[in-house]
């Protein structure tokens, strides 16, 4: 009994120190971004200024970094798996949301994407942000562990974030402005830090200048921290629009648009309780712009099978909100079918009224 004893006794030390040993190197390699910091803009291009008075569109889409396509499910969501099953299953996912992003006959001015991986285990190291660029890209870090050691397999590395791109049009500057993080030590060593990519771009006869943010608000927190990104997003878009500056937010809000529990009931509260927008954030002439005629998003519980109605879970959690100086003309959530993402795209039509 002693040498059982004393060997479980040295196993029991052993683990001790290996899981001591790794929260000391996660804590030491924490992501720890400034509260603003500047970004490069790639590769730069001498784009042209955006036109007033004329329609612009912009697209916005969380690509589910090419691993969370028809066939997936998601550990998070009540699912099993953990990433996508092969290098084949990504590439052909990025694939197609490159074809359709870039779909010839309405190819969008400005886009805006989440959940972009730079070089992680999840989605076999490949460079997305490369693979989606147009012509002026910014991208902002928001997931930045160096080995996720959950769920069993682990998540492993993650370098990923939100990318802005656009198509002829000329991004002057850009930042990455932290978002308050709701998790504490040692969840928030492994898990994201939330941002806004805020670019700005230059527009044709005036000093003022277009902010467009982009927005991976949190998703698997308790509410809190929802809501307090969302009210630092308002803030910054409000104090733009008092610069003078046309503002256009826009992403993956992880809460649902005003009206939309309605179209789309949520019956799997015990799988993601998701929280939802109010018109009352707004600051005073800001809009939402979103559709719900087709959901943005599906939960991952499954594998996409549209016929289990049971099942099945829809929301509208991707959309815009814009400045009273930014006309609204059209707002669609393109039906991609979640061929290729656990998301559906949305592309908003605006003229920037001058």
């Amino acid at each position: 009994m002693k040498k059982v004893f004393k060997a479980l006794l040295i196993i029991l030390i052993i683990v001790v120190v290996a899981v001591g040993a790794g929260l000391g190197y996660l804590s030491w390699a924490e992501y720890r971004p400034e509260a603003v910091e500047e970004l490069s803009i790639s590769p730069d291009a001498a784009g042209k200024a955006l036109p007033l008075n004329q329609s612009l569109h912009v697209l916005s889409w969380n690509i589910g970094y090419g691993g969370l396509g028809a066939a997936s499910d998601f550990f998070m969501d009540g699912g099993k798996s953990v990433r996508a099953a092969d290098q084949f299953t990504v590439s052909e996912y990025m694939g197609g949301i490159r074809s359709t992003i870039y779909n010839a006959e309405d190819t969008s001015d400005l886009i805006m994407l989440q959940e972009v991986d730079l070089d992680s285990t999840r989605s076999f190291g490949m460079d997305e942000r490369a693979y989606l660029a147009g012509d002026d890209g910014v991208e902002a870090l928001n997931f930045a562990v160096s080995f996720v050691p959950y769920p069993m397999p682990p998540i492993g590395k993650v370098h990923s974030g939100i990318f802005t791109t656009t198509q002829d049009y000329d991004i002057a500057s850009a930042q990455r402005i932290a978002l308050p993080c709701p998790f504490s030590w040692p969840v928030r060593t492994v898990n994201l830090k939330r941002c806004l990519l805020a670019s700005w771009l230059p527009i044709e006869g005036t000093d003022k200048q277009l902010c467009l943010v982009n927005l991976h608000l949190e998703a698997y927190d308790d509410g809190e921290g929802k809501i307090a990104q969302t009210k630092q997003l308002r803030d910054f878009i409000e104090s733009e629009y008092k610069k003078g500056n046309y503002v256009i937010a826009g992403g993956d809000f992880n809460q649902v648009f005003p009206g939309t529990l309605d179209v789309y009931p949520n019956t799997h509260t015990d799988l993601w309780s998701v929280g939802a927008l109010s018109e009352d954030l707004l600051p005073e002439g800001f809009q939402f712009a979103f559709d719900s005629a087709v959901p943005t998003c599906r939960l991952l519980n499954q594998p996409y099978d549209p016929s289990d109605t049971v099942n099945t879970q829809y929301y509208v959690i991707d959309g815009f909100i814009v400045s009273p100086n930014v006309k609204i003309d059209s707002v669609q959530t393109v039906d991609a079918g979640f061929e290729n993402s656990d998301h559906n795209p949305v592309r908003l039509g605006v003229t920037l009224v001058g």
